[in-house]
Order: C-alpha cells, then sequence, then structure tokens
C-alpha cells in the first residue's frame, strides 16, 4: 500500500533541522517507484546539500527562483506542472505562514501558490511555536483551502524539549502520500475506527478501565487511511497521536463512545470497532472522593450500550468488523461473538499477546472460514486486514 509506481512528486525542503530526514524521504520515494523532483529553500541548504538530494533522487535539485536551467526562468510555473503531488516536509512555521497567507518570496512558496498539483505539507517546529495562535489560525486556514497537513506528533525535539511539533517519521509521510494518490482499497469509503479503553469513574478520582494501549485500532485507522478512506477514529484516553490524516473524536466512556459512532454510523461505509470497551459501569457514580470507611465496600454495576450491536443493527448500515479479545477458547468464543453481534467478520486474538504490545497475531473469522494472520508488527497486520476488508466488501455490495 506504500507504493507510488509512475507517480511524479515534488518534494520541497524547507530550512529546519527536521530537513535531514527529507534524504531518507528521498530514498523511501525512489524505492517506491516515484519520480522526485526536489526544491529547496535558501535555508533548508544550511541543514542538509543540495548534493545529497541529487544523489539520492537522481535528478538536478533547483534552489533558485531564476534559475537559468529552468525555460523563461519560470520555475515557479514548469517545476511542479507535470507533478502529481507537492509535498512539503518539513514544513516550518515561516513556510506554512506564507502559504496560507498568500505570499511568495522564494522558490518554494511561489510554485506552491502557482501549482495545480495537491499540497501536502508535514509541520515540523518547537513545541511553542507549534501551539502559537498565528500557527493554528495559518494551519486551520491551510486545511480550509483543501492542503493535507500531516502532523505533527509529540516527541522529542533538537532543541531537546518535547511535545507537539515533531515531523511524521519518512515512512508514515510516504504511507499518507500513497494513500492520497490512490486509488487505494478504500478509495472514497467513509470508516470509523474505535481504539484504546475507555474509562467509567466510580467516584471523582477512581473508575473503572483495562489495559489497552489503543495500538491496534489506531494503527487499523492509518491502515485505512493509507487505502484511500476518509477515516474518523473514536478514540478513548491513550498516550498516541492520530495517524496522518486521520480525524479523531476523543472520547472517555463507552457512553460517549456509543453517542459519538452513532452519531456519524449512518454516513459510514465501513465501522472497525477495535476499542476495549466497559461491558459495565457504576450504577451510581459519586461526585465526591468515596472514604476509605471500614474497609468493606461493594459496586452496583450497569450494564454500557453494546455498540458493535447497535451499529449491526441499523438499517442499511456500514460494514462491521469486530474484534475480540479472549483469554481462553479464542475460536469458540470468537465465532459465538460474531454470530451474536450478527457481523460479517471478526478479528480475534489473546488478550495477554497483545495488550502494550508492538506486534500481535490474529485470527479473522467471516462466512467463508478461518484466516489466521501471524505474529507481524500492529501496523503490517492492520494493513492485511483492511486488504481482506476492502475483498469482502463488493460481495457485500452486488
Amino acid at each position: 500500500m506504500t507504493d507510488v509506481p509512475g507517480k511524479k512528486v515534488l518534494l520541497g525542503i524547507t530550512g529546519g533541522i527536521a530537513a535531514y530526514k527529507a534524504a531518507e524521504l528521498t530514498r523511501l520515494f525512489v524505492k517506491a517507484g516515484a519520480d522526485v523532483r526536489v526544491v529547496m529553500t535558501e535555508a533548508a541548504c544550511r541543514f542538509i546539500t543540495p548534493a545529497t538530494l541529487q544523489a539520492l533522487s537522481g535528478k538536478t535539485v533547483f534552489t533558485d527562483m531564476w534559475d537559468p536551467r529552468v525555460p523563461d526562468s519560470m520555475g515557479h510555473i514548469e517545476l511542479s506542472r507535470d507533478r502529481d503531488v507537492i509535498v512539503v516536509a518539513p514544513a516550518t512555521t515561516d513556510f506554512i505562514a506564507k502559504v496560507a497567507n498568500g505570499l511568495g518570496d522564494d522558490l518554494l512558496s511561489t510554485l506552491c501558490l502557482a501549482r495545480r498539483a495537491p499540497l501536502m505539507v508535514a509541520p515540523a517546529m518547537n513545541v511553542e511555536m507549534w501551539e502559537n495562535a498565528a500557527t493554528q489560525r495559518n494551519v486551520e486556514r491551510l486545511r480550509a483551502d483543501g492542503v493535507a497537513v500531516l502532523g505533527p506528533v509529540e516527541g522529542d525535539h533538537a532543541d531537546r524539549e518535547g511535545g507537539m511539533g515533531r515531523m511524521l517519521e519518512p515512512e508514515q509521510i510516504l504511507a499518507a502520500v500513497a494513500g492520497a494518490l490512490g486509488p487505494g482499497a478504500l478509495a472514497k469509503k467513509k470508516v470509523i475506527v474505535t481504539a484504546g479503553p475507555t474509562y467509567e469513574p466510580i467516584d471523582t478520582v477512581r473508575g473503572i478501565t483495562n489495559q489497552s494501549s489503543g495500538k491496534m485500532g489506531y494503527a487499523v485507522a492509518q491502515a485505512a487511511a493509507e487505502a484511500g478512506a476518509e477515516v474518523t477514529l473514536v478514540s478513548g484516553a491513550t498516550s498516541l497521536s492520530a495517524p496522518a490524516g486521520v480525524r479523531r473524536v476523543d472520547v472517555v466512556t463507552a457512553s460517549e463512545m456509543h453517542d459519538a459512532v452513532m452519531a456519524r454510523a449512518k454516513g459510514a461505509d465501513v465501522f472497525i470497532a477495535v476499542a476495549a470497551v466497559a461491558d459495565w459501569r457504576p450504577a451510581d457514580p459519586k461526585p465526591h472522593k468515596i472514604k476509605r470507611g471500614n474497609g468493606h465496600f461493594s459496586l452496583d454495576l450497569t450494564p454500557n450500550p453494546d455498540i458493535l450491536a447497535d451499529v449491526a443493527a441499523l438499517p442499511k448500515g456500514p460494514f462491521c468488523v469486530g474484534f475480540a479479545a479472549e483469554t481462553e477458547d479464542l475460536m469458540a468464543n470468537a465465532q459465538a461473538k460474531r454470530k451474536k453481534k450478527g457481523i460479517p467478520l471478526l478479528a480475534a486474538n489473546l488478550a495477554s499477546e497483545t495488550f502494550g504490545r508492538d506486534d500481535n497475531a490474529l485470527t479473522l473469522f467471516d462466512d467463508s472460514g478461518v484466516h489466521e494472520l501471524p505474529r507481524a508488527p500492529k501496523i503490517a497486520l492492520a494493513r492485511q486486514l483492511v486488504e481482506h476488508i476492502a475483498k469482502m466488501l463488493p460481495r457485500r455490495q452486488a
């Protein structure tokens, strides 16, 4: 899903320390079959040399608005006319401000203003720069103008301060571009994914939750986006950042997740219920901290809404995929759950082998039988799952 054979990419590089990642991004684009043309700002050349990018792309690198090698010195027109996409990575605060406000004072910014190809930018900057109100206004303006904003994510920065503003890794940018260039297996499909745990309050400081990290659900959301889908991720509390191009809706309780999903389900093509949703919640959560007292305490629980069953019961609802994390009798329990929910596909695994891990193994159950997906990184399994879903959809819609 991350191949882009024959696609023509213009890679713009601006002046931030993350420019060093552009070398790997160029290599990955070329390996994936793309024709890569690189345009660098003057500041970018302070961080990485044009010679490096020329060696990796196999093509001349352009930096000057008035480059005599371009006919009529119109690089801002000619260099992008045959391109399928323009990707700027890293995109600095300054560059984002220029494009958002229609300013062009160098080759790259002018080229982006004169473009016909779609534009995708991968921001990279200090956390204060990213959170600055002006930057946020400019980013929202770019999105409103149809520019795809890839990231950023939280992480370590070159200034040794953490926080939001770290550029996506080259592999993630390639995946987002490949999905956008499609058509992918889920092109033009609207997909809802749930992920992470829910939290059911007992009082103001205690609650019922579980060990789900959300990694599998986030991987599924990423894989669906790579496949060209418009993805909404309804997420419980996790430490993860939303994948590039994915819209995240944050919730806490099972009831909140149910409401968020049901509000969107009728317009969706696919619903993938990966979240570890609490089956019960305290019937009478207290508005204050419950004191220890004599040490004895009983808790009355009431059932939470069954999100997957409610979506599956919708008339003309989305194609539903369930997840089951079992502790024993995986085959029997998973098959029983699929039948009870009335869904076409269920993915199951052992809870002890998935929570908190970066890899996993899945067993898929559908009308045609049982399909084993051997242990692999969760993103690799998620891509296989998405491919399986895509193959089932035409049969369902025929």
